[in-house]
């Protein structure tokens, strides 16, 4: 089994402590239950007796009598065999209703450290309860980065471009490195897509028409990268016969982000120092999704190497944001411990009109932390601009 050392790091402090609920959220499949089950190998290789853990998994029908707080909480309580700290383990809770009451009340007994995942965004800080405010920390688990596949496959240096190419078409949702063949990655990765429409958006959020929410998602998908447009949407989805109000596509997009199929990204004033709410861009959260979704039957690698930098931005813990300039537009904005650095994304810097495109994006403001990343092997000496080969910048935890 993989070890996700990026995730277990930021989360061995917070083991033992009962005051502060250890939450894990991100899209299904990204590999949250199995950091569930690391974590209870180290707690058991550390000394705690299993007879003190306590596991649930809310997607089996054994737990299916577990409806409501009160239930949760009974139920737990009954666990208890002796008066040592439990560790006790919740996947994916949100099909407890108020689940948030029921956690609480575990966590004042002072009787147990809890950890819980969740696949929407009823886990995020935007949806959690007064009854969490504060009690809480949360960690975002998302696909495999570049870095983990490499490490997860033992690939070699001469292999990276090739991976990478991969990763571009099949994403990084660990389970899909099971198979070899093509249709088999479209077949799980299509299960995992149901599955996040069955259980998260037409069960959870009561969305209906199903044919007119693939129908935005593949336009969103197939123009990821663009400015988002609420009229071009209204009109590409005329000319496919679906008439959707204003009220239900805002109720799409809000399905997209919360489920984690997509990242929703604001734009960044870079002279004014704040965050626009108008013009935003998507990024898919994970590329295989795109590619079983979108109706490109080519790979956009220029597209697809702007979303693993920004996937991997957020991986890194960089809050990441469109730039914004008088004249034009950065790709990313990543801010982070108080250093912002600028980046733009070029899949190709050997024309020099292209070289001086992406560096005048630069000229209306001063920075030491000026980045360009690129496909590109080649050196270019360009004063100011730092050039990063995508895959040093995807194999550097430091960035």
């Amino acid at each position: 089994m993989f070890i996700r050392e990026k995730y277990l790091s930021k989360m061995r402090g917070f083991y033992h402590t009962e005051s502060l609920i250890k939450i894990i959220y991100g899209m299904r499949r990204s590999g949250k239950s199995v950091i569930l089950t690391q974590i209870i190998d180290e707690l058991k290789k550390s000394g705690i007796d299993s007879e003190n853990i306590i596991y649930i998994n809310f997607e089996s029908l054994k737990y299916d009598f577990i409806k409501n707080a009160k239930d949760l909480f009974n139920y737990v309580e009954s666990l208890k065999i002796n008066d040592k700290k439990y560790y006790v383990f919740f996947d994916e809770i949100q099909k407890v209703d108020d689940f948030e009451k029921g956690i609480n009340s575990l966590r004042i007994t002072n009787d147990y450290s809890l950890f819980i995942t969740g696949s929407n965004s009823r886990m995020t800080l935007l949806e959690l309860s007064t009854d969490l405010s504060g009690r809480y920390v949360s960690f975002r688990v998302n696909p495999l980065s570049f870095e983990e596949i490499v490490k997860m496959n033992k690939i070699s240096k001469k292999d990276y471009e090739k991976t990478l190419l991969d990763y571009f078409k099949w994403g990084g949702l660990p389970q899909r490195f099971s198979f070899n063949e093509n249709i088999d990655k479209e077949n799980y990765l299509s299960s995992v897509y149901d599955s996040i429409i069955l259980k998260d958006i037409v069960e959870r959020l009561g969305i209906k028409d199903i044919a007119s929410f693939n129908k935005v998602l593949q336009y969103i998908l197939d123009t990821e990268s663009r400015e988002f447009s609420r009229d071009n949407v209204i009109e590409f989805l005329k000319k496919e016969y679906h008439v959707v109000a204003n009220d239900t596509l805002y109720n799409y997009l809000e399905a997209f982000t919360s489920t984690f199929i997509m990242n929703k990204v604001y734009r960044y004033d870079i002279h004014g120092k704040n965050i626009l709410k108008t013009l935003n861009k998507y990024y898919c959260n994970d590329l295989g999704i795109k590619q079983i979704k979108t109706n490109s039957e080519e790979l956009n690698l220029s597209v697809a190497l702007e979303n693993v930098v920004y996937n991997d931005l957020i991986g890194k813990n960089y809050k990441v944001y469109i730039g914004k300039t008088k004249k034009g537009e950065i790709d990313f904005v990543a801010i982070k411990n108080n250093v912002t650095k600028y980046i733009q994304v070029s899949y190709d810097l050997s024309n020099e009109e292209t070289r001086a495109r992406e560096v005048n994006a630069f000229n209306e403001f001063d920075s030491d932390e000026k980045y360009i990343i690129t496909m590109d092997k080649n050196d270019y000496d360009i004063k100011d601009v730092h050039i990063l080969n995508v895959i040093d910048f995807l194999m550097n935890d430091t960035f």
